[in-house]
């Protein structure tokens, strides 16, 4: 079963500069296989549900581990028989738009 998601994952009660930790759970995510990408804001996943749903919990794992509190956001959009949703919606868009906007108001 195909899943896309949109992740983030953060430590709670470790300071104002997150991104030391942040980018532990990153690299989990990266070396996970699955097709990923980063923003600002969230990490999207795309894959079969039960892999995706291992490499939620191995990258939360990398915080807990470490004795910290951590908060996590989990959007899930699962589309039976459709796969790689993470490119072709915003590919849909763009074409709807008539450009490759690449998400900046031009």
């Amino acid at each position: 079963m195909n899943t896309l998601i949109a992740l983030a994952i953060a430590p709670c009660g470790t300071g104002e500069e997150m991104a030391p930790l942040v980018s532990q759970v990153i690299k989990v995510i990266r070396d996970s296989g699955l097709s990923n990408r980063t923003n600002s804001m969230f990490t999207e996943i795309e894959g079969e549900w039960d892999d995706v749903m291992k490499v939620v919990k191995d990258a939360t794992k990398v915080l807990v581990d470490q004795g910290i509190r951590t908060e996590v956001v989990l959007k899930a959009d699962i589309r039976p028989g459709f796969t790689d949703m993470m490119h072709s919606k915003t590919e849909k868009v763009d074409a709807i738009l008539g450009k490759d906007s690449g998400g900046k108001n031009v």
